[in-house]
């Protein structure tokens, strides 16, 4: 069973960085899409930042120039490099990946979800 864990959350000051991680286990799709998504409180969830597996990126207009998702080791791990963080970034952060029909969707959905890590940022 596929199962995606979250790491690199933390508290920072604006302006300051982070790096998250997620790591896939068991996830041996040749087609997909893995994304980031957060969650604020009382706030509907976002997605951040999404690769397929042709390597094209995309991004919410809120962290364009900001966040660089990437990965390693094909799709075992999956990163968000975030700078210049604002309190507005504040939330929980997902790892989602697709699976063969959500893949065939066109990416809109996705099955496999992380448990989440809190990011903070004070003023």
């Amino acid at each position: 069973q596929v199962q995606l864990v979250e790491s690199g959350g933390g508290s920072v000051q604006a302006g300051g960085s982070l790096r998250l991680s997620c790591t896939a286990s068991d996830y041996y799709d040749r087609d997909y899409c893995m994304a980031w998504f957060r969650q604020a409180p009382e706030k509907e969830r976002e997605r951040v930042a999404n690769i397929d597996s042709d390597g094209t990126t995309t991004y919410a207009e809120s962290v364009k120039g900001r966040f660089t998702i990437s990965q390693a080791s094909a799709k075992i791990t999956l990163y968000l490099e975030m700078n210049n963080l604002k309190p507005e970034d504040t939330a929980v952060y997902y790892c989602a990946a697709t699976d063969l029909v959500s893949w065939a969707r066109g990416c809109s959905d996705y099955a496999y979800w992380g448990r989440g890590t809190q990011v903070t940022v004070s003023s």
